[in-house]
């Protein structure tokens, strides 16, 4: 499923390197705050959230980010992302976390309505203050 949205456009464009595909399913089984949901058509994957627990300072309760949200191609437009977007805000709310956080690209239209359609918005911590803005500096 990472494959698959690693290939889309919204994702990296390209497939995951074979040194990446061998790595990925360790390191998320190793990885102590890995959560990752699942959504099937019969036997078929069609959709993935893969999310992370975190904490944070000024609430002093757990959130979750969804790291990678994705639905293969063939399948979008049919609520598998609502409901994706669903289930991980009721896992959220069974471990008592305070908020749910995201990514997303700014020209992913698709995308951002189904996040504000399920109650997400812009972060800022006060008005006036500003948005925040999503920062990355590669390491290797």
């Amino acid at each position: 499923m990472v494959d698959a949205y690693s290939r889309d456009p919204m994702g990296d464009g390209s497939p995951l390197s074979a040194d990446v595909r061998e790595r990925l399913i360790p390191g998320l089984r190793q990885h102590p705050t890995t959560l990752v949901f699942l959504a099937y058509d019969g036997d078929m994957p069609v959709g993935v959230a893969v999310c992370f627990l975190g904490f944070s300072t000024f609430a002093a309760k757990p959130l979750i980010n969804l790291h990678d949200v994705s639905i293969v191609s063939t399948h979008r437009g049919r609520g598998i992302g609502r409901g994706l977007l669903a289930t991980v805000e009721a896992k959220a709310r069974e471990l008592g976390c305070c908020k749910l956080t995201l990514e997303v690209l700014d020209q992913n239209d698709r995308a951002l309505r189904t996040y504000v359609a399920a109650g997400f918005k812009r972060y800022s911590l006060q008005p006036g203050a500003g948005e925040a803005i999503f920062m990355t500096k590669a390491l290797g």
